[in-house]
């Protein structure tokens, strides 16, 4: 097949499983990932190799910018803590836990290596996050704090990587260093971010007559947004959530309601379309990279996925559940000006500490890892690195996908 017939037939597959989701009483992610699974197994199907760049560029931008448009910005200011907690520090200690199991597990798995793959595995992804849960009527600030999570960790798990990487390849780790760099790649994002929704606002207070010429401008501003920014060398993904959050507030201002139903209308199957190509894309990649490991280490490669995933998932819920303790204790002493609709019950607890799913930034992680070391050498165990990350990808959403509407039922019903 010629590409644009595999692109043609993979966006007929998405769009009739999408339709037949309801029916199987399957989210529909689930149903795209094991059907790309089984549409990459088939002889007459070519290899599909993710390219990172198109995933960071022609994905990433609309999606972010759709889910921080969309937030709640009182709600998003309210839960701000349990954000950066989520964002951040639980980024860098999940890093840090499948590092350890890694290094010390699986064979191979020098410290730089390990803190590679943990790097990759840290960040929750937005798409899934927000895929999944939809429709299962979680509380507002629950979803809140899913999506306000998941569009700021991977600015986090970003700099971790760029920071293992060079590792692999000889250069010394200064913590100091580390740390103003991530200080300036997160601000940075934030001020183009910023800047970019001044430009984008003053342009549109004078096009804002003109529905075509508004809502045009409104679909490229997160691309040149994001180009902005990683030229700058600062985050992308920040300066792309920043717009959306702050054009999300002039909107409200500006736009008539005739505009919002177009630009509505337009936005959703945009989306609808990229979050099917995504799923499906997922699930093309696992035949393609059992083919890159030697079928003896197969199964134990299955082995540690499937441990990294309940590593992973075990600090999530002991992070989550230390921030519902520390949440009460402030609020108790008045600290931090935490309110009571910024407290976590047990039931939202739970929920988030299984929403944690990894994603489409993951995977484009993973497969961006370079071939080759500065002196022409293979990059070490990147095959196997890949594989792993494909695994526990696979794990999260299919494992954690599943269950989650079983866990939200069984807690809406007590």
């Amino acid at each position: 097949m010629e590409n644009y017939t595999i692109v043609i037939f993979i966006l007929a597959v998405m769009i009739g499983l999408s339709a037949m989701a309801d029916k199987v009483k399957l989210p529909y992610p689930i149903l795209l990932i094991i059907a790309g699974i089984a549409v990459g197994f088939v002889p007459s199907i070519p290899n599909i190799e993710l390219n990172p760049e198109i995933i960071f560029l022609i994905f990433l931008p609309p999606l972010l910018y759709d889910a921080a448009f969309n937030i709640s910005y009182p709600t998003f200011k309210t839960n701000i803590n349990t954000i950066g907690t989520l964002a951040i520090s639980l980024v860098f200690i999940t890093a840090s836990g499948i590092a350890v199991f890694a290094h010390y597990i699986i064979p191979g798995m020098t410290w730089p290596l390990a803190f590679v793959l943990g790097a990759i595995l840290s960040a929750t992804d937005a798409v899934a996050a927000m895929s999944i849960t939809r429709g299962l009527g979680l509380s507002h600030s629950t979803n809140t704090i899913l999506e306000g999570e998941s569009l700021v960790n991977d600015a986090s798990a970003l700099v971790a990587y760029r920071f293992a990487v060079a590792a692999v390849t000889g250069t010394a780790f200064v913590f100091w260093k580390a740390s103003l760099q991530f200080f300036v790649l997160m601000g940075g994002g934030f001020l183009v971010g910023m800047v970019m929704g001044k430009i984008l606002a003053f342009i549109i207070k004078r096009v804002h007559q003109n529905d075509l010429v508004t809502i045009s401008f409104m679909l490229l501003m997160p691309f040149v947004t994001y180009l902005v920014a990683e030229d700058l060398h600062v985050s992308g993904v920040i300066a792309v959530v920043i717009l959306g959050l702050s054009i999300a507030r002039f909107s409200a201002k500006v736009f008539p309601e005739k505009l919002k139903q177009q630009s509505k209308s337009i936005w959703d199957i945009i989306i609808f379309l990229l979050n099917g190509l995504i799923f499906i894309f997922i699930g093309l990649q696992f035949p393609y990279v059992i083919k890159s490991i030697p079928k003896a280490q197969v199964w134990p490669y299955v082995g540690y996925s499937f441990l990294i995933t309940i590593i992973a998932l075990a600090l999530r819920m002991l992070r989550v559940f230390l921030q519902k303790v520390n949440l009460q204790e402030a609020f108790k002493k008045g600290k931090h000006k935490i309110t009571k609709d910024a407290l976590l019950d047990f039931k939202s607890s739970l929920i988030i500490s299984w929403s944690g799913m990894r994603g489409i930034v993951s995977l484009a992680i993973a497969i961006g890892l370079p071939v080759t070391l500065a002196d022409g050498s293979l990059f070490p165990e990147r095959n196997a690195i890949i594989f792993i990350s494909v695994v526990v990808v696979l794990f999260t959403l299919i494992g954690q996908g599943l269950s989650l509407p079983w866990l939200v039922r069984r807690l809406t019903d007590k």
